[in-house]
């Protein structure tokens, strides 16, 4: 059995797929201006990965062999490629770096919290403090 379909079928189609698209839209609006808390700009960097401490130092070799080459895809392109050609013993000193990196940021991130935690008791006392003084009036 074979459906035909006429012009009419075909606008239909086209007007379903412009409110579908639409209200996709919509939604995308909805969550970008739902935003979560402000980042603080005290708060440690995530350190790199093996492949972007590989990529630190393959993208000043790259830029000295290819100066004409000014676009970012094509160096992380290039890199990436190279990065999939190496051995794991090629790969083992950047793994290395990438894991002395993570041990520096979790110790920074465990003095960060010490210290937003302090400042949250610190906030906390604070706010009891003016509490008690209001209800002495």
């Amino acid at each position: 059995m074979k459906v035909t379909r006429g012009k009419g079928a075909v606008k239909k189609d086209k007007n379903e797929r412009k409110a579908v698209l639409k209200a996709s839209k919509s939604s995308n609006k909805r969550t970008k201006n739902v935003k979560s808390a402000k980042k603080d700009p005290n708060k440690p960097k995530r350190p790199p990965s093996a492949f972007f401490v590989f990529l630190e130092e393959f993208r000043k070799v790259y830029k000295q062999e290819h100066p004409n080459v000014k676009a970012v895809s094509a160096v992380g392109k290039a890199g990436g490629e190279k990065w999939k050609s190496l051995t794991d013993a090629e790969k083992a000193p950047f793994e290395a770096k990438a894991a002395k990196r993570k041990l520096d940021y979790e110790k920074l991130m465990t003095a960060y919290n010490k210290k937003q935690e302090s400042t949250e008791d610190e906030d906390e006392e604070e706010s009891e403090k003016s509490k008690s003084e209001e209800d002495d009036d």
